[in-house]
Formats: C-alpha cells, structure tokens, sequence
C-alpha cells in the first residue's frame, strides 16, 4: 500500500473533526474541507467482517485516526478513511480544469482500445467511438467482464481508466502493475484524491470531485443520494504538469 503511505505522509492532520456521515452509497467526512468516498455497501454487505468499530463515536477520533481507517479490510470503515483522507486535502487548483472524466477518455481514447475498471453511466456514450470497451467489474453486467480477466485486457489497452474504489478495496497498486508503459492512466470517481503523488505511479489524469457546500453534500448522502444526485460539489480533472 505504498500509494497510501505516501498520500497519508503528506497529509496535515492540524483540523477539527466536524462530522461524518455514511450513507448506502456514499460516505462524507468534514474536516478541514469536506471529503466523499463511495461506500461499497453491496461488497460489504457480503461478509459479516465489513463492519464499522464503534458506530455514534467515531467523532472522538483525530484526523489522523479517520484517515488511518483507509488501510482497513473492512470496506465500510476504508471508505470513511478515504473520505477522511480527501477532506485534509489541500487541492491545486492550477492543476486542475472543470471536465467530465468521460470527455477525457474520449480525448485519448478515441478510435483505440480502452478498459474501464469500475461500471460507470456514461460508458455507453464513448462505445460506438472507440475500436475495443473492455469494462472490468466484480458485480458484472450484461457485457462486463469479471475482475479476474482484468490481466487480459488491461496490458492490451491504449487508455486505461481505474475507479478510485481500488484505494478502498487496495487494489489499486496491483492495476496500475498490469497497465502498459505506453498507455494513458486515469482514475475517476468521487473517491479520488486530487492529490499529485498519483503521478509518481505513471497515472497521467484524476478526475475526481470537489465539495464546495459541504452542508447539502452532507445532506444529500444522508439520505441516499447515489453519486450523480449529490449536489454542492464541482468535477474537476488534474492532470500531469
């Protein structure tokens, strides 16, 4: 979990803990800003272990306790860790251009072989625009190909995009190992750190998300906003120098 020690070691862990909330499909925490992360809550719901430890006091923690929840084998308590993670989060904006992920990969990847890690909405939109759509998912759909095949697919592909989930579930490393020298990288998804350190392992993009009102983010979660309802927040993508 490399990628994780050095996200954590560049961390300012000197802010309040104001609130955390983990609805079904997402989780926010409040700290310095506020950060999302999805939930996992389909996977964790699998096995009795993807528990949270002592629910209604996790406020009694410090930044650097919250934060620390990433490295857990429950999915639910990685998910409040990631979230804990972007909300200490010091974003450069100068790096940073307001753009669909989907826009992105179609930038690169038009007319090429793509592989998407993560079942995401738009993916129908950029099919009939690339030469092979190989989307790698552990809760398939008609279509998908299962996470055991991702070796594959993924070495073969000219852009390569990987759901920020693979922090939570700490698959991420692994993905990155199958991607070709040559191929464009990309993490999306609201769980994403926009933080520069990803660029030290050959990802070339981040698309993730920003929460600019944190109280009808918050809200919204609450009460089960899936990723696309969540309002107060802006999509950016940060993109190598």
């Amino acid at each position: 979990m490399k990628i994780l020690d050095d996200l954590f070691a560049a961390l300012n862990f000197d802010a309040p803990v104001r609130d955390i909330r983990q609805g079904f499909f997402h989780t926010g925490v409040l700290t310095r800003h506020c950060g999302l992360a999805a939930t996992l809550s389909g996977d964790a719901l699998q096995k009795e272990t993807m528990r949270v430890k002592n629910p209604g006091f996790l406020l009694d923690k410090t930044p650097k306790e919250l934060a620390r929840m990433a490295y857990s084998e429950s999915l639910l308590e990685a998910a409040i860790g990631m979230a804990a993670i972007n909300s200490l989060l010091e974003v450069d904006f100068d790096l940073c251009v307001e753009l669909n992920a989907a826009d992105l990969i179609l930038q690169k990847g038009e007319g090429g072989r793509v592989a998407v890690v993560g079942h995401f909405p738009f993916l129908p939109k950029i099919r009939d625009k690339v030469k092979a759509l190989w989307i790698i998912e552990k809760n398939q759909r008609e279509g998908d190909f299962n996470e055991t095949e991702a070796h594959r697919f993924i070495p073969r592909a000219d852009v390569v995009a990987i759901t920020g989930t693979s922090l939570t579930n700490h698959t991420l490393e692994h993905l990155l190992e199958m991607c070709s020298p040559k191929a464009y990288i990309i993490m999306l998804g609201g769980t994403v750190p926009l933080s520069p350190i990803f660029f030290e392992y050959n990802v070339d993009a981040l698309a993730g998300t920003r929460v600019v009102d944190a109280d009808i983010s918050l809200r919204c979660i609450s009460q089960g906003a899936k990723f696309p309802q969540i309002k107060g927040t802006k999509r950016l993508i940060m993109t190598k120098p």
